[in-house]
């Protein structure tokens, strides 16, 4: 919490004489009932303030009747930020009222709604004011007030909240508080327990931004591979929330109204992470958390997340730590100021950015040390393909987009006994095994390598790139290249295209490369025929049903000897 008086007035303080602010700060010292909205003193006393200012007077309540904030605005102005309110669960609500003054004779405007359902307020009172239009009423109740309304949350699918009539400043007094309270909460509960939440899980909601530059096809390729990453790392995708903008917002990517959007679906979900389907900057990811007020990772993070889970042996749980480990060091910056508000301001700011260059140093050294046993890694598999190389046994690297496919072929041809599962980035440590085919020129029996790889996809994220780049290196020290496709996906030509911009990207031009389209069982004439225009040499194979193997081992076999041929081209021929 930070260091600051109880008596702070929040919002457009501006133009108001110190009398108007003493005004407002006694406000704090008044006490509710438990069991009442408010009292007919306290509500008209705040009422002749808005009215001698001229401006709209929002008044946060507890449930013990102590006052906690105040504010001049309205009460989207004025509201409390998401990182300060009370910890609550979607079965319960803020335990925070809000009385709010307006000028206007009219029911809460969405604005004020959408605040109430972002702070999960227990309710939200509109006390509209006599003004230009109206004969104020002297005495009693109604002095300042002409009218007043009660909104509140609601558990219900397709209605976010509920508005009573106008109701007397009287009638509103009278209301019970408490009933009010414990029946909404009680109905949440229900609608909580129905939902049958898996604890184990999160629960997502994804966020597409459609930008000019990308096309309408590949912006639902995206959307729809990010919620199954998601689906990938374990979580639960409640919804998908989209925007179409001409470029990103440079502080939350999507606009102001679109994160109140995505917050608001949140609340009325349950959601406890939001997922977007690009990399975010640091200082985007800081500003979302604080504005919508739950978890928020981007694109990169679910990958990291996933190859996590995946890594089985002792290098690839290594080269995942780095990759993860380079992510997080530039997203430290601000947790300074975070330690900062945890320890209590004045005097302990010092200790808390210290504490945040030690966790950097010592992430930095970690990264060195890995980056060492990376390099060591990469060295020890070199000496293994030279080995393979001084027996002049040709290698093939297997590559493709994640869940193409490349390990279950691996295990028909070669009986590799490789995990497989219909799942995005199923396997990452390679594996190597040998596969008779016949010698393209003797037909006599001859062998090669087969080495299955980390699947490969659209903009495969740097800290992964740079942390396995000993695995990649199978794939530019191979002899050739055998390119898996899933034919059955939607996207597979965006897919195809994607792994050769990444196989473009490397260091060392990759070896030729022959293209098999995998899953042809699933698939119709008509997208077959059009894989065949487009691809005349490449070959078509099902590996789940052993599909077009002995086509693919002659296949492998020219592969093979094109590329030991001396002179023979190192380019991509689509063969």
């Amino acid at each position: 919490m930070r260091f600051e008086s109880i008596e702070t007035i929040y919002g457009h303080l501006q133009g108001l004489k110190s009398s108007q602010i003493k005004q407002l700060q006694r406000l704090y010292h008044q006490k509710l009932p438990g069991d009442r909205l408010t009292t007919p003193e306290f509500a008209q006393r705040l009422a002749a303030i808005g009215t001698e200012i001229g401006q709209p007077v929002c008044a946060y309540i507890n449930r013990r009747g102590q006052v906690i904030r105040v504010g001049v605005g309205t009460p989207r102005q004025t509201q409390i930020p998401p990182l300060e309110l009370p910890r609550y669960g979607a079965e319960r609500l803020s335990g925070i009222r809000c009385l709010a003054t307006q000028m206007k004779p009219e029911p809460p405007q969405e604005a004020a709604l959408t605040a109430m359902a972002l702070q999960r307020l227990d309710a939200l009172v509109m006390l509209n004011l006599t003004g230009e239009g109206f004969e104020r009423r002297g005495g009693g109740a109604t002095g300042y007030i002409k009218e007043t309304y009660l909104a509140h949350l609601v558990p219900h699918p397709e209605v976010n909240w509920s508005v009573s009539p106008a109701l007397s400043l009287d009638d509103l007094t009278e209301l019970d508080f408490i009933e009010l309270v414990e029946g909404l909460e009680t109905e949440f509960q229900r609608e909580f327990i129905a939902r049958e939440v898996d604890a184990d899980r999160d629960r997502v909601l994804i966020v597409g931004l459609k930008i000019d530059s990308i096309s309408a096809q590949r912006f639902e390729d995206g959307l729809a591979e990010i919620a199954r990453l998601v689906e990938t790392a374990g979580g639960e995708v409640l919804q998908a929330i989209k925007q179409k903008r001409s470029r990103p917002h440079p502080q939350t990517v999507v606009g102001e109204g679109k994160v109140q959007e995505i917050a608001l679906a949140a609340q009325k979900l349950g959601a406890n992470l939001i997922v977007f389907d690009r990399d975010l900057s640091p200082s985007q990811t800081r500003n979302l958390e604080t504005q919508i007020g739950i978890r928020v990772v981007d694109r990169t993070e679910v990958i990291l997340d996933i190859f996590a889970q995946r890594a089985r042996s002792s290098a690839g749980k290594l080269q995942v730590e780095l990759a993860q480990l380079e992510y997080m060091l530039p997203r430290l910056t601000g947790r300074g100021r975070a330690m900062s508000r945890l320890g209590g301001g004045i005097g302990t700011r010092g200790p808390g950015e210290t504490k945040l260059e030690t966790e950097r140093r010592a992430i930095q050294r970690r990264i060195s040390r890995l980056q060492q046993e990376v390099d060591q890694l990469q060295a020890h598999r070199s000496r293994l393909r030279q080995q393979r190389q001084h027996r002049e046994v040709p290698s093939v690297a297997v590559v493709g987009y994640t869940n193409a496919g490349k390990s279950t072929l691996l295990n028909v041809l070669t009986n590799a006994e490789v995990y497989t599962a219909d799942q995005l980035f199923a396997t990452l440590d390679p594996t190597t095994r040998r596969l008779a085919i016949p010698d393209a020129v003797t037909g006599e029996p001859s062998a090669i390598l087969l080495t299955d790889t980390v699947g490969f996809i659209h903009e495969l994220p740097p800290p992964l790139m740079d942390a396995f780049r000993a695995t990649l290196e199978e794939v530019t020290e191979a002899d050739a290249l055998l390119h898996v496709v899933d034919l059955s996906h939607p996207a597979w030509q965006s897919q195809i295209r994607s792994v050769m911009s990444i196989l473009s990207e490397m260091p060392v031009t990759p070896g030729p490369a022959l293209i098999a389209f995998n899953k042809i069982d699933r698939v119709d004439g008509d997208t077959l025929q059009l894989a065949k225009e487009e691809f005349p040499q490449a070959i078509f194979i099902s590996a789940s049903d052993r599909l077009g193997l002995e086509t693919l081992r002659s296949k492998l076999a020219q592969l093979v000897n094109y590329a030991l041929t001396p002179g023979g081209s190192r380019s991509w021929f689509k063969n």
